[in-house]
């Protein structure tokens, strides 16, 4: 079978988030199972390693037709994991230091779009074409109403994975003369339109074979009004094709045994190197060492959509407790300053690094007990299954990804993978966290069996580039 993604990111390349680690990983274990594959990029000059430019092939250059003009597109290749990567190449629009928040980025995802489309030809077309998020949700829509005509195009199937509902690429209804050289036709008849604007994630639902969202859990919850972004009652009209499908991790990348960013190594059947990791991060950070203190870890963007308004508000009452915190991220200023003040307030029991550090990151899910991830909503969640890969215990709010990766504690027969909370509340979530450090200090060996059973669970894309696989087989049958 002959796989296409276009996406907006892909790791190791340039990324910002988890669309740019699916990228990174689903592809090649695609690959790995013999099918062909190939990813269409832009191409973002200055956010790439010097070391992977130097690796690039000119293909060739075309240029894009857009409605009146002729924009440049030139095509640069890297063969890499049996993956074949296409960076498409305008200095205009990504020539820039950010891959995204720019004032014409309807502008830009229309040419990316458009050439992604375009090129088919030129490339080998595909028999899937896999597009991701709503940088690259109108191509289905272009491929049926702007080049139908193209009869070699006849046979794509298109599938569109929803990452994160809540960016949908609402743009002026102009878009649609001036970029895409279409007529309004379908915009005024509502298929195209939402809140009067353009909205590229809804074509992208409408006109794709199938529609797949990151776990099980979103692909429900965002057909209701108080997850769906105002797409839900799309996303009920069409809910035949909409299916939830759980990410996977790189377990190349994120392995306590052999992880270059560690400098103790362990196993499930050897944990001797995991407690190592706790002193080694108590030590970087500051905190006291103290192997008998329970270390509650974080990794994340802080935002009010991963839950730290709702942590903050319960720091006092978290930290009067016998046990210590550790985070790591960069976010919105005013968290970013609320963690400062209690780091400065309570230092003997919560560091606060407002920075990103790949290295510490990796050493926060290697050295931590556990791992606190309070989020709002969560399409998947990446952190979670990491920390568990590390033996390191996630406390979660049970929703989206996190309801289907995590095992809450069950008391009745002591197993679990993590702990969880199903109501959104300060109160609760203080009351997860006492739970799990009162199971740290009354019950260690629960724990260090639940730290064998999450580091056992199988996260990887090997197994979930499986249910892919199945889903494009039935959609070209």
């Amino acid at each position: 079978m002959k796989i296409a993604f276009a996406a907006a990111e892909c790791a190791p390349f340039f990324k910002t988030g988890g669309l740019g680690d699916v990228m990174g990983a689903l592809p090649k274990e695609l690959a790995k199972k013999g099918e062909e594959v190939s990813v269409f990029l832009p191409f973002f000059k200055n956010g790439m390693k010097e070391s992977f430019k130097e690796q690039l092939v000119d293909e060739f250059y075309d240029y894009v037709e857009m409605s009146w003009r002729r924009e440049y597109v030139g095509v640069k290749s890297l063969k890499r994991d049996g993956v074949s990567y296409y960076f498409l190449d305008n200095e205009r629009y990504f020539g820039r230091d950010a891959l995204y928040g720019y004032f014409d980025d309807g502008e830009r995802w229309a040419w990316f779009s458009l050439a992604v489309v375009q090129l088919q030809e030129k490339l080998g077309v595909p028999d899937i074409l896999h597009v991701n998020d709503f940088h690259t949700a109108m191509i289905p829509f272009l491929l049926r109403e702007k080049f139908n005509w193209i009869e070699a195009y006849h046979d794509i199937k298109t599938i569109l994975t929803i990452h994160n509902i809540e960016f949908q690429g609402s743009m002026d209804p102009s878009v649609l003369g001036e970029f895409f050289g279409v007529g309004m036709e379908r915009f005024y008849e509502g298929v195209l339109e939402h809140k009067g604007a353009l909205n590229f994630l809804k074509a992208g639902i409408l006109y794709a074979d199938e529609v797949t969202t990151v776990s099980p859990s979103y692909a429900e919850e965002i057909k209701t009004p108080e997850f769906g972004n105002g797409l839900d009652e799309i996303l009920r009209y069409v809910s035949g094709k909409v299916v939830g499908l759980v990410n996977g991790i790189d377990y190349s990348v994120y392995d306590p045994a052999i992880d270059l960013h560690l400098a103790h190594h362990f196993s499930a059947n050897d944990l001797s190197g995991k407690r190592a990791m706790k002193e080694a991060l108590q030590r970087r950070v500051n905190l006291p060492v103290d192997a008998g203190v329970p270390l509650i870890g974080m990794v994340s963007r802080l935002t009010y959509q991963k839950g730290f308004d709702l942590l903050l508000a319960q720091m006092d009452a978290l930290l009067a407790q016998e046990v210590q915190f550790v985070l790591i991220g960069t976010g919105y200023e005013a968290l970013e300053d609320g963690f400062r003040y209690f780091a400065a307030q309570y230092p003997h029991k919560f560091a606060a690094v407002i920075d990103f550090d790949l290295q510490l990151a990796q050493e926060i899910y290697a050295g931590s007990d556990y791992f606190l991830m309070p989020s709002a909503f969560e399409p998947c969640g990446l952190s979670q299954m990491i920390a568990m890969r590390y033996g390191t215990l996630p406390i979660v709010h049970e929703i989206g990804g996190l309801k289907d990766t995590v095992k809450p504690y069950n008391p009745a027969t002591r197993a679990g993978t993590g702990f969880g909370f199903v109501e959104f509340d300060g109160g609760v979530l203080t009351e997860s966290v006492k739970r799990a450090i009162g199971l740290f200090w009354n019950e260690p060996e629960t724990i260090y069996q639940m730290r064998k059973q999450a580091m056992r669970e199988d996260f990887s894309w090997a197994t979930k580039s499986t249910a892919y696989l199945e889903l494009y087989k039935k959609v070209v049958q």
